[in-house]
């Protein structure tokens, strides 16, 4: 049959919480960063950034972190077919820190936790014919009936001719032979676990491990004997992982030194945090294999994901893109703190955004009511008239999206909270705005702090809008002044994980020709500003935005497109504009704002019209640039 599916892991679910602080003790740490982990989950998701077709069984709590830890899954490519929630339990949690480079404190909290109720139930037979490979990790092997489950999918595995791996993965407080507070412990000798995992070692293909997890596995501390051990109940090709000595792989005869396997190349990179570095490990291995490449270049993607993941925080955000594996891959090691290699760096950001907000947005439909200036001049106008328009304005967007992908709003923080607020988790795209309206030079509003701080407290969702009204005949000294305000906001944007847009309305400065956007848009590669989207006014010519979108190509293959934006015009004129920018599929769609929402405002609040009236009228409005703006896209390509 053709299998639909690359790979089913199965076992543990987390949600992980890191520390910030690095090199304190866990009792001393100020802040925490949430992500996603667990062994199996890890690796699903390491898999699925490398274009594998992932899926994992496991279980998860009914509440907030194990929807989490589901919509975490599906932003990554994750298939969840085999995701349960179990409405008794809790979903895991780890806590974490990094100590130093060979200390990093954790501990578990599982105890009756959601994928420990993993059942025989839980795998069907159907989910396992279609993938191509199982992968198991050792802790479900500790406890009776996640071993039950494990095995019944093992036996259906070998039934449908998957290929079967094994990730030891021994932590002794997880198998009750080490206490709560030895989280970090990766070593205790015990018999009976020894005697648990080698029931079980004929049923793989490939086994995983490092020096001390073959030494449970085999039943001796003499790595050698471990692994002859190992050899005498199991044909698998035999993966052990060596720490800097990188990773040796035995086909068969385990030989008389660990020298004399199967290696492939390391990388001289500095070891920054080794947890979840081992799921990163695997994650190329499994590439590797599964394309049925030799053990020598298998081992050469393993050691390259594991790089990634021992230079930088957390576990599953660490794990690279194929892109990023193939550029890293063909350019080499250029500095070895990975974290702070910037142009590794922009590749990885750029190219796993998929996994930090989800959804598709090839094509950008968006209601901007982000203006304040504006709606504050109105007749009629009060904080409390505009924070509730706002939210009549954001009834118009969900209108019109109906839960569709490719609609979206802005919205501010300061007029629109309460809709800012109601938007989050609806699906749509949500832009918020930074800066201080008409500023120029360019001056932020005043909650962000003098370094962006303030970022720190916004959902993870919106994106930082940021509107410079800049010509490339600015003074040197006004083109300084905005260009470091740019620069430290977008900073502060990556550090909080934020999406950043970046407008210019280079027309209400000076004239503008076809190179004039174009050559805005360079100031700011050069500076280092990597914006995901660019908000653009309309150009009237091919050439100006064949510059526009040469320039940002040039620096930036990545980017996630280009909006265009209204400026107050009447439907006619976007029309037209939309009809030439529409030609270039860089360009996503629109973000307009008063050809939607001005008048109606004005009737609002003057009393000339009712809250149910307000909202038909925009979403009319709305709705019909939406099929303005797709009528002339698919215009284009058909001319295309």
């Amino acid at each position: 049959m053709t299998k639909s599916l690359d790979l089913i892991t199965i076992g543990r679910s987390s949600v992980d919480l890191y520390g910030d602080q690095i090199g304190g003790r866990l009792e001393d740490m100020g802040s925490f960063s949430k992500y996603i982990g667990g062994s199996p989950t890890n690796i699903a998701c390491g898999t699925a950034r490398l274009g594998l077709r992932s899926a994992v069984i496991t279980r998860v709590g009914d509440e907030h972190m194990g929807r989490f830890i589901r919509e975490q899954l599906l932003r990554e490519g994750v298939d969840v077919r085999g995701v349960a929630t179990d409405p008794e339990r809790l979903t895991a949690l780890v806590i974490l820190g990094i100590r130093d480079e060979d200390s990093f404190p954790l501990i578990f909290y599982r105890e009756n936790c959601a994928d420990m109720a993993l059942s025989e139930d839980d795998i069907d037979e159907g989910f396992i014919a279609q993938a191509r490979s199982l992968l198991v990790t050792g802790t479900h092997l500790s406890n009776p009936q996640t071993a039950a489950a494990v095995l019944k999918a093992l036996d259906l595995a070998r039934k449908h001719g998957l290929r079967t791996a094994l990730d030891i993965d021994y932590r002794p407080n997880l198998w009750g032979v080490a206490g709560h507070g030895e989280g970090e412990s990766r070593f205790v000798e015990s018999a009976a676990v020894t005697e648990k995992l080698q029931a079980t070692l004929h049923l793989f293909d490939l086994i995983v491990g490092t020096e001390e997890e073959f030494h449970i596995a085999g039943g001796s501390t003499d790595t050698l004997v471990a692994l002859r051990a190992v050899r005498a109940v199991s044909d698998a090709t035999l993966v052990c992982k060596r720490g800097a000595k990188g990773a040796t792989a035995f086909e068969g005869r385990v030989p008389d030194s660990l020298d004399d396997g199967q290696t492939g190349p390391g990388f001289p990179i500095e070891v920054f945090n080794v947890l979840g570095a081992g799921d990163g490990f695997f994650s190329g291995l499994m590439k590797g294999w599964l394309e049925d490449a030799d053990w020598p270049t298998a081992l050469k993607y393993a050691n390259a994901c594991g790089a990634f993941a021992v230079s930088r925080h957390g576990c599953t955000p660490a794990y690279p893109s194929l892109t990023e594996l193939d550029f890293f891959l063909g350019r080499g090691v250029v500095q070895p703190d990975l974290r702070n290699d910037a142009e590794l760096e922009q590749i990885h950001w750029a190219t796993n955004r998929q996994g930090r907000m989800g959804g598709d947005w090839s094509a950008m439909r968006v209601f901007a009511f982000d203006h304040r200036m504006q709606l504050e001049d109105m007749d009629g106008y009060t904080p409390a008239k505009g924070g509730a328009f706002k939210e009549l304005c954001l009834q118009a967007a969900l209108q019109v999206a109906d839960g569709q992908n490719g609609y979206g709003i802005l919205c501010d923080n300061r007029i629109g909270r309460a809709a800012l607020h109601a938007a989050s988790g609806s699906g749509l795209w949500i832009g918020r705005p930074t800066e201080w309206p008409g500023s120029r030079p360019l001056e932020l509003e005043p909650d962000l702090g003098p370094d962006c701080g303030g970022l720190q407290a916004w959902a993870r969702e919106e994106v930082v809008k940021v509107l410079c009204f800049c010509h490339p005949d600015d003074d040197a000294a006004t083109r300084a002044a905005q260009e470091a305000t740019v620069k430290r906001l977008f900073t502060a944007a990556r550090r909080n994980g934020l999406e950043f847009l970046l407008e210019v309305i280079p027309s209400r400065v000076g004239p503008v020709d076809d190179m004039t956007t174009a050559t805005l848009i360079r100031q700011f590669y050069a500076i280092g500003v990597y914006p995901d989207w660019w908000k653009l006014e309309p150009m009237v010519t091919q050439a100006a935005w064949q510059n526009a979108i040469a320039a940002i190509e040039d620096h930036d293959r990545h980017t996630r497109g280009i909006v265009v934006l209204g400026l107050d015009a009447p439907e006619d004129d976007l029309a037209a504009s939309f009809a030439v920018a529409a030609a270039f599929p860089l360009v996503r769609g629109f973000a307009v704002g008063r050809t939607i929402f001005g008048a109606v405002a004005r009737d609002w609040l003057a009393g000339n019209i009712t809250d149910d009236q307000a909202v038909t009228q925009m979403a009319d409005r709305y709705a019909r640039l939406c099929a303005i703006w797709d009528e002339a896209r698919d215009r284009a390509r058909e001319a295309a």
